[in-house]
């Protein structure tokens, strides 16, 4: 069956992603099109086809277990120097992707994999493209704020286009919406606020 890329994101849901998506084109960014906006937690990884079924149902058992947290955008920031990125920031919301990314790639599942840098949630709104253009993102996009309720995440796959297109959708609190991590007085040490 062979190999897939396969990413898992939260999508910025309408209006937000098409707009953003829209900037990130005008920005001169090749790439813009064929990448829906989004909040990644797991960034592009090879994995076999074969392993699908076992992919979905992990992704699945996390997201079970999951409940809806409120996520805001607002302003800018960069990777620069260290990487070729202008992101809109996530300023509500980030210790549930940073819990749920540790999740997705947890040595007990079958997307186990090392990060190259570490884990910070952004929407990318331009990558890789001239400094001048890097420039004008940062500061066009400096006063953009967006505000959802997150209500799922998504397994995308990269075709041979390299367009992402989703595959399945994982809502949190399919089998009960019991919380994602343990109610107070729980065990977990790493515990985000899934709500505020």
């Amino acid at each position: 069956m062979g190999t897939v890329t396969l990413g898992v994101s939260i999508a910025v849901p309408e209006p937000y992603g098409s707009l953003l998506q829209e900037r990130r084109a005008s920005f001169g960014d090749p790439a813009a099109h064929g990448i829906p906006t989004h909040v990644t937690l797991l960034p592009p990884t090879e994995a076999q086809a074969a392993d699908l079924p076992a992919i979905e149902a992990h992704l699945s058992r996390i997201a079970t277990a999951g409940r809806p947290f409120p996520m805001r955008l607002s302003g800018t920031g960069t990777f620069r120097p260290l990487s070729p990125v202008v992101y809109v920031q996530v300023v509500e919301g980030a210790s549930a992707c940073s819990w749920l990314q540790k999740r997705v790639r947890d040595a007990s599942g079958p997307l186990v994999r090392e990060l190259q840098f570490p884990y910070h949630p952004h929407v990318t709104v331009a990558h890789g493209i001239a400094e001048e253009a890097m420039d004008r993102a940062y500061e066009e996009l400096s006063t953009y704020e967006a505000a959802w309720t997150c209500g799922s995440f998504a397994l995308y796959e990269q075709g041979a286009d390299s367009v992402w297109r989703k595959i399945d959708e994982f809502p949190f609190g399919a089998g009960g919406g019991t919380p994602a991590v343990p109610a107070q007085g729980g065990s977990s040490v790493d515990q985000p606020s899934l709500h505020p």
